[in-house]
């Protein structure tokens, strides 16, 4: 028992550890400038490779944060304890402009173990979204002046991250789990924008905009398994995230500036300024023994409901409503197989993933209704996993996984220059890196 609790000690002080370096955020995009930001990849090392597939995963040796049900699955000797980091680099392409980024994040910390017969816990810290970017546009000739220029920039930064504990129930020892993810969302953001001016007679506009996120959040998930051979199991599962007010509120600083002098300040605020989206996640997973596994996954978030800070131009009032966003959708296909985990050639012990997606994003950037084009993001990804030892078949091996990814996004906006639709194009490259560790609880050795 004393075991038991020095890991779980160990593991809750490596979470908190690692809770500062989400300050290296992993992103570096004006894409972060909508909504709380660009959302996080909250999938963990087994299935990054498989674009995030979860919901039918279900197996004593992964932690599947995004169905909690899959937590009733680790048996009674296994605690599982996960961590990793991404290196990514980055390509935006925006009216002629293009510019190269690198960023490094560590992502995700997740512990997992059986606390009584049919019942799994998990705990751990992921990423929900991150917000960095930095551009302007070039100066552009007032109306009726050729001698004045106005120039426009932009900034960003900040994020919310997403501390969990939930616990799952395999129902009477059967084909059904069920289980839950109750969470903590903390963080915040901070966006400026400057008007500025080339004559210094002209008055310049700077005009802030913030907020500190603290809020609950509760998803509900269930998995239910059907053997269809001595080989062959088919995992239904689904996830529900319940919607709900977020009662912090949202600040707007303007300050008029002559040179670099403030010639005046207001400031604006509202209460209760956000929501948190109804969301419904869906899919399965095919089984074939201990060898090949094939998922799909459907995602539908209604930020479209959900009321949140207007971000208009000077003559706009600061008001917290619905229809800033876009309902955001996903589908998924992920697979992975493991030739022959027995077999004494490396190469054959490894399991390797492959998986693509598309979705819609909720990233909504022109609010006058100008550009009806929604904004949309698609991704391959590929990977394998490696067991660092396999002589010990008793013992659970520890396992590096690695995935990379290529993802392409597009944002159509308003170009207010020409007005006229305008593409904000991102392509990034991703390189994921995780351990898993596999401890082993309450295991009696027999001495005869």
């Amino acid at each position: 028992m004393n075991k038991k609790f020095q890991i779980i000690a160990t593991s809750l002080a490596i979470g908190l550890m690692s809770t500062p370096a989400y300050s290296q955020n992993g992103v570096n995009s004006p894409y972060s400038r909508y909504g709380f930001g660009m959302q996080g990849d909250r999938s963990l090392g087994f299935n990054k490779g498989m674009s995030g597939v979860s919901q039918g995963f279900r197996s004593g040796q992964e932690i599947n944060v995004m169905n909690p049900a899959s937590y009733s699955a680790v048996d009674s000797l296994t605690a599982l304890i996960d961590f990793g980091m991404t290196f990514q680099n980055g390509n935006y392409k925006m009216d002629g402009i293009q510019k190269n980024a690198r960023n490094t994040s560590i992502d995700y910390f997740a512990f997992q173990f059986r606390a009584f017969k049919n019942i799994g816990m998990s705990l751990g810290i992921l990423p929900y979204t991150n917000i960095n970017y930095n551009f302007s546009s070039s100066a552009e000739n007032l109306s009726g002046s050729d001698d004045i220029t106005s120039s426009y920039t932009f900034s960003g930064s900040g994020g919310l991250h997403q501390v969990y504990f939930g616990a799952a129930w395999r129902a009477f020892g059967g084909p059904l789990s069920i289980g839950f993810n109750a969470s903590y969302l903390y963080g915040d953001y901070s966006h400026t924008s400057t008007i500025s001016y080339n004559n210094t007679s002209a008055y310049s506009n700077v005009r802030g905009y913030s907020a500190d996120i603290s809020t609950w959040k509760l998803d509900a998930g269930l998995q239910y398994t059907l053997r269809l051979s001595k080989s062959d199991d088919l995992t239904l599962g689904a996830t529900y995230s319940l919607g709900h007010e977020v009662k912090n509120r949202a600040i707007r600083n303007t300050q008029t500036l002559s040179g670099t002098t403030v010639q005046g300040m207001t400031s604006d605020t509202i209460r209760n300024a956000f929501e948190l989206p109804h969301s419904l996640d869906a899919g399965f997973t095919f089984r074939h023994g201990n060898r090949w596994r094939l998922g799909g996954d459907f995602t539908l978030e209604k930020w479209s409901e959900c009321k949140f800070p207007s971000q208009g131009g000077s003559e706009g009032l600061f008001v917290s409503k619905k229809g800033q966003l876009y309902d955001r959708m996903r589908v998924a296909l992920g697979y992975d197989i493991t030739p022959n985990a027995m077999s004494k050639k490396f190469l054959n012990r490894l399991t390797y993933k492959l998986g693509g997606y598309y979705s819609r994003s909720y990233a909504c950037a022109d609010l006058t209704g100008t550009v009806t084009d929604k904004p949309f993001e698609y991704g391959v990804s590929a990977g394998f996993s490696i067991p660092i030892s396999n002589r010990n078949l008793w013992y659970n091996s520890p396992k590096i996984n690695v995935a990379f990814h290529w993802v392409h996004s597009d944002i159509p906006y308003l170009n207010t220059t020409t007005m006229r639709k305008s593409n904000l194009v991102e392509n990034y490259l991703k390189l994921s890196l995780g351990l898993t560790f596999s401890e082993r609880w309450f295991y009696k050795w027999k001495v005869q």
